[in-house]
């Protein structure tokens, strides 16, 4: 059973989707969810939602701010510790609800958001469950496998001519999220980026545009939520890591689950960064699945 759900973020109003099992009675365990890099929760994230309700867990979906159904400005800005400040939201919110036992939060995340509750994990103990899917583990270092060594001087340029013209009063400068030659200006520069994106906005997801603020791209390179793997703990965390994956790039994950104290499991897909949520679904999924009820539904 799905229903629409909005809540306060300091001003902000989040919304999203709170899915809860059938025919449930009574507080449930819950994962409190959020998509990555400028997507929205309709690419693909409903799959997910209702695999956990089908497990008996009520699972809370929202938007990032300035996205999707979410309110926010400037629109198509990404700030991710904003981001991680609204999922500590979603769970104060959460825990408002006749469906969520608030003493079993897990948190889910994909992307740039699998970054994310990495440092939840850390940070917000009243989560006591951890899923990184296909993770940004260094915003720096990913970015320095993305972007060519030549192509740096003008990036950095662009991130400097953006910071005056705001600070004369003019709109944040925008770039592409992707681009069909990953050679273009854009922020995810990667042949399977623009397949993803294109296509998932054409069958599923509207409401996503193909565009972000350029500081967006900048405060990218600056966010490090791999170095909070190690305090996760003893909070249980699962990564799951495309051993194909090039976006999110696979080696620094794995790098980065070896920095981690236990309790921890890695998860290893076959396929590349968006396999996880199409071919690869099952594979992804299931492990998460199984993650949550073995630490957040201990009796059963």
């Amino acid at each position: 059973m799905r229903k629409e759900i909005e809540f306060d973020a300091e001003g902000v109003r989040l919304r999203g989707w709170l899915y809860s099992p059938e025919g449930a009675s009574g507080s449930r365990a819950t994962i409190v969810m959020a998509h990555g890099f400028s997507a929205v929760k309709e690419m693909y994230l409903d799959r997910f939602a209702e695999a956990f309700a089908a497990a008996g867990l009520v699972a809370l979906v929202f938007d990032n701010r300035n996205f999707g159904a979410s309110d926010g400005e400037p629109r198509q800005e990404i700030d991710p510790w904003e981001q991680v400040r609204d999922y500590r939201h979603a769970i104060t919110f959460a825990k408002t609800l006749p469906e969520v036992d608030g003493e079993r939060i897990g948190a889910w995340g994909s992307s740039y958001s699998g970054g994310h509750v990495l440092v939840l994990g850390a940070i917000d103990k009243r989560i006591k469950c951890v899923v990184a899917q296909v993770p940004l583990v260094s915003g720096h270092r990913n970015a320095r496998r993305l972007v060519r060594a030549d192509f740096w001087g003008a990036l950095r340029a662009q991130f400097d001519a953006d910071r005056e013209a705001r600070s004369a009063g003019q709109p944040p400068a925008m770039i592409p999220v992707v681009a069909e030659n990953p050679l273009d200006p854009c922020a995810l520069p990667t042949p399977d980026s623009w397949s993803w994106f294109t296509e998932t906005h054409q069958s599923r997801a509207p409401s996503w545009r193909n565009e972000v603020t350029l500081r967006s791209v900048e405060m990218f390179t600056e966010y490090e939520p791999g170095i909070y793997a190690p305090w996760v703990s003893p909070t249980p965390l699962l990564m799951v890591v495309a051993l194909g994956d090039h976006l999110t790039v696979a080696d620094e994950a794995l790098g980065c689950f070896e920095s981690a104290l236990e309790p921890k499991k890695l998860a290893m897909l076959s396929g590349g960064h968006f396999d996880a949520y199409v071919d690869g679904f099952e594979a992804a999924c299931r492990p998460a699945v199984e993650w949550f009820v073995e630490h957040l539904e201990p009796s059963r």
